[in-house]
């Protein structure tokens, strides 16, 4: 009994001083409080005045390629091969595709025998030719068998011209068989496959070229007017994350009579991974606005909120800051929360 007592006794005493080791009574104890994170800082005080800045407003705009093209066939026949395919780069005159051009090809032939035939009488004509004015000198042929003789000779030579343009015309159409790209660039779309019959006009291809990118955009009336060709402007690409700089060059003199609005071509840098269609949006100057701006290092932010310290009579006092945008990456434009003439000192440190 009395060791049953004991060892009770023991557990309940183990028991106890897991207790105690979980509340903490064995280890020091932070009394409760807010960490001392210093005072702001008052020397170099930042003083808050008004600037004027270039009023700006963002135009939708669109990703256009200014030289593009259709690749289409001109003669009504089988493709054999395309050797690109949507994503590739080609070179300007590189073989894209091949047509069937057996009977391009026999064409050719038979008028290179046909002008061959025409050589051979031509050159039996100009030889009678020859023989008659001979004759004609000697008073043994008649003035109408010369003049017969000679015709002959005309005949065949014009024959022959002919001849000459009908084989340049089938070489022509045998060229006709191989796709060839009219300008260097990348494809874009790939409409027909080796095995298909195409027709003349039927596309083939579509390509363009990454140097000739442009911005595209609608811009109302009231401050198309205030464009002129060859200014900059930046051009915002949501999807690249990136603001590039634009040369306007074109602006199309006549307003679309619906949104009164003037279409405006800008021509774009180069730029990876910039792609006809993509979203931009084009920065137009609209007037002047006075703001207030805050060097970056001056706010602080507490959660969600942004936070100043400005420097008062009785001290640092923190003011509640809501912003606008950066117009240069190091200051940020105020919108409420601070008055001109406001001594913004540095955050306190952490």
């Amino acid at each position: 009994m009395t060791r049953t007592l004991i060892l009770s006794f023991v557990a309940l005493a183990g028991l106890l001083a897991v207790i105690a080791m979980m509340a903490g009574m064995f280890r020091d104890r932070i009394e409760p409080g807010l960490l001392d994170r210093g005072a702001p800082k008052q020397a170099d005080a930042f003083v808050v005045q008004r600037s004027t800045l270039q009023g700006m407003e963002a135009v939708p705009a669109s990703v256009e390629a200014r030289e593009t093209t259709l690749v289409a066939s001109r003669l009504l026949a089988r493709v054999e091969t395309v050797t690109v395919r949507a994503g590739d780069y080609v070179e300007q005159g590189q073989v894209l595709a091949t047509l069937d051009q057996r009977d391009l090809q026999a064409r050719v032939r038979q008028a290179q025998e046909s002008l061959k035939a025409i050589d051979a009488r031509l050159t039996e004509a100009q030889q009678s030719l020859a023989r008659a004015v001979e004759l004609q000198e000697r008073k043994l042929l008649s003035d109408a068998d010369l003049d017969a003789a000679r015709a002959a000779e005309q005949s065949l030579t014009a024959e022959k011209a002919a001849a000459k343009q009908a084989l340049v015309e089938a070489r022509t159409a045998l060229s006709y068989a191989e796709i060839r790209s009219p300008l260097a660039g990348r494809i874009v779309e790939r409409f027909a496959e080796p095995g298909d019959t195409v027709s003349p006009g039927a596309q083939l291809l579509s390509l363009y070229n990454p140097g000739s990118l442009r911005v595209e955009a609608w811009v109302r009336e009231s401050l198309a007017l205030t464009l002129s060709v060859g200014q900059s402007l930046a051009v915002e690409i949501p999807a690249l994350e990136q603001v590039l700089t634009a040369r306007i060059e074109e602006i199309v003199p006549a307003a679309d009579p619906g949104s009164r609005a003037f279409r405006v071509k800008a021509l774009l840098g180069a730029a990876p991974g910039l792609l006809p269609g993509m979203y931009a949006r084009l920065d137009v100057p609209h007037g002047e606005r006075s703001v207030m701006l805050l060097p970056r290092e001056r706010i602080a932010s507490v959660g969600q909120l942004d936070v100043a310290w400005v420097q008062g009579d009785g001290g640092a006092a923190r003011r509640f800051l809501r912003l606008g945008e950066s117009p240069d990456g190091e200051h940020i434009e105020v919108i409420a929360g601070l008055e001109e003439g406001d001594r913004v000192l540095l955050p306190p440190t952490r």
